[in-house]
């Protein structure tokens, strides 16, 4: 006698992650979306037309290049106070020059430039003390840096965590997890991750998301749209652990397939099939504006609260054309979620009770350091 059709579905899911189903219409999502991208977001202006911004401060991740870049300018350019978290300090100044050069009728811009390193956790851990010791207020958080690098073999950070995990997911958690303080004083305010598409054929196994043993073969496309699925996952968590008063908004968002030199490490041939998609493609400009609508605009967060009244999900998902939209369907694996939630804490050194504690006003410890809520 075979195994039972609930025995091969098992088996078939440990296989390949999703089941064929599920990776197949999200292969299909992935490809109609982007094909379709600039026709669906026709109706956007360009650049993003963004509010006053006076009195807002705003920590982007990864300011000096691509879409990170362009949130940071007009960022600074509508009023806010920017702090450009940055692994490469230098390159940030010289490009807040430029920025001023451009415009030299104009009032100075108001940026401080921080160093982070996301591929270290104790960088994570001292930005944060750091910010928090200053006291002030922070009103928005966009955790845009990130990396995919196509076609690489495997690679583990210093801290013991294969590199598309740590820059994509684990870093960006601790660093929201320890900003909570600085959050809680510039309410509302928001959290905005800067997720992919690819999540739709990502598949998170929570005992295996470092990609040690050999029942999940490590592949670069896999490591990135698995990191991207964690990111939406432990999100809606972390969302569901916020006091509903505390408000504080934590939002993923998706930037369309957007141009980049992301393929500098393919080989020749698939490099030029990857320029050919040009003409469907966003440029960086372009694919700024979802995170630019999560971190700005004031009607978004009236469907936050209705999804924070909801059961499931409590994540806010906002695709490139700037209206609220579902991920997939395995991000709303609400067991898979709770196992990500609590996985994700362990690695990155702190307590499963730590929004608790942190909105109780008590000390809170990190293996890689100690941040106090200030």
């Amino acid at each position: 006698m075979g195994p039972s059709s609930a025995a091969f579905t098992l088996m078939r899911k440990e296989k390949t992650g999703l089941g064929w189903i599920e990776w197949i219409q999200g292969w299909y999502r992935l490809t109609y979306e982007t094909l379709f991208q600039k026709i669906n977001a026709r109706n956007l202006h360009d650049p993003l037309p963004l509010p006053p911004l006076n009195g807002q401060t705003c920590i982007v991740t990864g300011a000096t290049s691509g879409i990170g870049l362009e949130i940071a300018r007009q960022l600074a350019n509508s009023g806010a106070h920017l702090v450009m978290a940055v692994r490469n300090t230098n390159l940030a100044h010289q490009i807040i020059q430029k920025w001023q050069r451009n415009e030299p009728d104009s009032s100075p811009l108001s940026i401080d430039v921080l160093e982070l390193d996301l591929l270290s956790l104790k960088s994570v851990v001292k930005f944060a003390q750091e910010w928090n010791s200053r006291s002030k207020p922070l009103h928005g958080l966009i955790n845009n840096a990130g990396i995919y690098s196509i076609g690489q073999p495997q690679k583990i950070s210093k801290d013991g965590y294969e590199t598309h995990l740590q820059v994509n997911h684990l870093g960006p958690a601790l660093l929201s997890v320890l900003l909570l303080p600085s959050l809680k004083r510039g309410a509302p305010s928001r959290i905005v991750n800067v997720n992919s598409l690819l999540h739709t054929v990502g598949f998170v196994d929570s005992q295996d998301m470092n990609f040690i043993t050999k029942k999940n073969k490590f592949l670069s496309r896999k490591a990135y749209s698995n990191s991207k699925l964690a990111q939406i996952m432990f999100s809606s968590m972390f969302q569901k652990y916020i006091p509903t008063d505390a408000g504080i908004y934590t939002l993923c968002v998706e930037p369309g397939a957007v141009r980049t030199n992301v393929t500098r490490d393919l080989p020749r041939i698939l490099n030029i099939l990857y320029q050919k998609m040009f003409f469907f493609m966003f440029d960086a400009q372009q694919g700024s504006r979802s995170a630019l609508f999560a971190a700005t605009d004031v009607d978004i967060l009236k469907y936050c609260d209705k999804l924070k009244a909801e059961e499931w999900p409590v994540c806010a998902f906002i695709g490139c054309h700037c209206k609220p939209t579902n991920p997939s369907k395995e991000a709303h694996n609400v067991e898979t979620c709770y196992q990500v939630w609590e996985k994700t804490l362990e690695m990155v050194g702190l307590s499963t009770d730590v929004v608790d504690m942190i909105f109780q006003g008590k000390e809170i410890h990190c293996r890689y350091g100690t941040d106090k809520d200030q």
